[in-house]
């Protein structure tokens, strides 16, 4: 799994004109990607990492700080570039691998106490987002 995770003060999510998703105070906006051999416990490994992570004000996690987060999925995260001037998708998961451990991740922030908001899977999504400092890191559960 790929997740970009960027530092907000404010976010939302819009599929077909509707608000689909939004931050209600300032938080994380996580991008998920997923790949063909990510499991659950990538799922549950990231989602932990994320919500632990320190990089709100004061060397502060979303945990601490109870920060809502916006996941929105994005098969995208995992794009081949390195042929040509067409990106390739072969390294995302299907949807029926995909779809499962994106909910996955969700579930575990939720078990854990986080207010998480989403897109919809597999929509075409218009993602806004004020970046605060900016802070954007990406994880991956690769490594």
């Amino acid at each position: 799994m790929r997740v970009v995770v960027q530092r907000a003060t404010t976010a939302s999510v819009t599929v077909d004109g509707a608000v689909v998703g939004s931050l209600p105070a300032p938080g994380l906006v996580v991008l998920v990607g997923v790949t063909h051999d990510d499991t659950p416990a990538d799922a549950v490994r990231l989602a932990e990492k994320v919500w632990t992570l320190r990089i709100l004000a004061g060397e502060r996690s979303a945990a601490d700080e109870s920060a809502p987060l916006l996941v929105v999925s994005q098969f995208t995260l995992y794009a081949d570039t390195r042929k040509g001037r067409r990106p390739s998708w072969s390294a995302a998961a299907p949807r029926p691998v995909s779809e499962p451990l994106v909910e996955a991740f969700v579930a575990d922030l939720r078990e854990r106490g986080a207010h998480v908001e989403t897109g919809v899977f597999g929509a075409m999504m218009q993602v806004a987002l004020v970046n605060d400092g900016p802070m954007t890191l990406l994880l991956d559960s690769a490594t």
